[in-house]
């Protein structure tokens, strides 16, 4: 089936198909996804680091971010996971990412994974899932994504995940 997409680095272009696919996949729709970012954060990110996506048929299917710590520590769950949980020397914040329900199961998560850290070779990341995402937790392990523990915020339980470099 990784023959039907086309995963690379997202363009400017690509932001609206980003951001319907982040609607579709928000908390309060039924999704999985915490936080809803807006068209600028995903600007800056792509200009620091690789924001990769999947697209097929020239729809984007779905996208996976790196970014400098820096760069969301604004966000409330994100300072929570790295006060518990630093982040690894040279490390990088590998997330969101985000699949359409359509395409899970498929393996474009693995492939866009794979694209960002042939981008960033040596370095590590750590991300964060909700303790209750099954699915993701499953995904992230059969990439050799491991667990580093679990924190709370707002009452919600999240499990920290880290790639070795």
């Amino acid at each position: 089936m990784s023959s039907d997409y086309d995963i690379g680095l997202a363009t400017r272009d690509d932001i609206p198909g980003i951001l319907a696919l982040q609607e579709e996949n928000l908390l309060d729709r039924g999704g999985s996804l915490s936080v809803r970012l807006p068209a600028d954060w995903f600007e800056r990110a792509m200009l620091e680091m690789p924001l990769i996506v999947g697209r097929r048929d020239g729809k984007i299917v779905g996208y996976v971010v790196a970014t400098t710590v820096a760069a969301q520590m604004n966000i409330p769950i994100v300072r929570a996971m790295l006060r518990k949980f630093p982040a690894p020397p040279n490390g990088f914040i590998q997330g969101p990412v985000c699949v359409a329900d359509s395409e899970r199961g498929k393996g474009l998560a693995g492939l866009m994974f794979a694209e960002m850290h042939a981008r960033l070779p040596g370095r590590a990341a750590i991300t964060f899932i909700r303790s209750d995402n099954d699915a993701s937790l499953r995904a992230h392990a059969k990439m050799g994504i491991c667990r580093v523990g679990e924190f709370e915020i707002g009452g919600e339980r999240y499990t920290a995940v880290a790639s070795k470099p």
